[in-house]
């Protein structure tokens, strides 16, 4: 199973590559559900950057939103820095004084920790330089997926954990691994959407869990030469109910991996298709689905390198 992937995160690359519309209003939507819900770390930090230029007003809209919930996060960071030092202060006042406690032992440690984890974020946040772990996904976090509507090509930002047609929210959690969909199960498990609902994720590499010695380490999987991967996706569309959001969510396709991945201690593989392939992915024909096997099986191949994870 694809454990995460690093993904194109800014919409405007699949605006100048692919020529697609992009779903702002989308964006403005998830932003503020986001927000609201207090899930804001589920949105990639490099998805944010992408409108730190805003040119129309949608994108002026996002923008602010992110300035203030940014900030809203900052100070929540330094509130927690604030009661964590003066802590620390106190159980090393303990320690020093003769008769130290298990308590004053204990809050030393714990305070510390969550220090550095708050000083950690807060960084991260401010931070204005992207780096390749910004635009690395999680299942559950949040990507931008290509699809085809009304004859064109519109990117989406989706959920990375497919929420399947007729499911509540309650159903889901009884089913987490719908981030990925198997080759050999599209038509039972997934034949609701297979031959209907068709998307691309555009990855520059991606990321497994595997076994060794023991135990279980990250390793990082890159394309040789060094390209964009157009990954096999399953979507779908759930009309959230009373209180609740709309939600897009989406699946990666796996099949069986290539030699070099099956011999680094992975069974499954996301599928990238061939850039000639993306029109005739996006538009599925649910009665001819050997096509979308054959579009599948004719995938682009790349040699995938490995090395761990940082």
């Amino acid at each position: 199973m694809c454990y995460s992937a690093q993904i194109w995160a800014d919409y405007k690359k699949y605006v100048r590559t692919f020529g697609a519309d992009i779903s702002v209003r989308r964006y403005v939507e998830l932003f503020w559900e986001k927000k609201k819900s207090g899930d804001w770390q589920k949105i990639p930090k490099a998805m944010k950057a992408a409108f730190a230029v805003p040119r129309t007003e949608e994108e002026r809209e996002v923008h602010a939103l992110i300035a203030e919930t940014d900030e809203e996060q900052a100070l929540a960071f330094e509130s927690v820095l604030f009661q964590q030092k003066t802590r620390l202060t106190g159980a090393e006042r303990v320690m020093a004084s003769g008769k130290p406690t298990k308590k004053a032992e204990s809050d030393v440690r714990v305070a510390g920790n969550k220090i550095e984890q708050a000083q950690r974020k807060l960084s991260d946040l401010r931070r204005t330089e992207l780096l390749d772990r910004d635009s690395r996904i999680y299942p559950g976090q949040y990507a931008p997926v290509m699809i085809r509507k009304d004859g064109k090509r519109l990117v989406v930002p989706m959920r990375y954990q497919c929420r399947m047609p007729g499911w509540t929210e309650a159903v889901e959690r009884k089913y987490p691994g719908t981030y990925n969909a198997r080759r050999d199960n599209l038509e039972k498990a997934w034949g609701q959407l297979f031959g209907y609902h068709h998307g691309i994720m555009v990855v520059t590499k991606f990321y497994e869990n595997v076994e060794r010695d023991g135990k279980n380490v990250v390793l990082e999987f890159d394309p040789q030469p060094p390209r964009e991967m157009l990954v096999a996706c399953l979507w779908s569309f759930s009309k959230g109910g009373e209180g609740e959001a709309d939600l897009f969510s989406f699946a990666a396709i796996t099949d069986e991996p290539p030699p070099e991945v099956l011999a680094a201690g992975q069974d499954r593989c996301i599928v990238p298709i061939k850039p000639e392939n993306i029109d005739a992915w996006l538009t599925p024909d649910p009665t001819n689905l050997a096509a979308q096997y054959a579009i599948l099986d004719d995938r682009a191949r790349p040699y995938y390198e490995h090395q761990m994870a940082a």
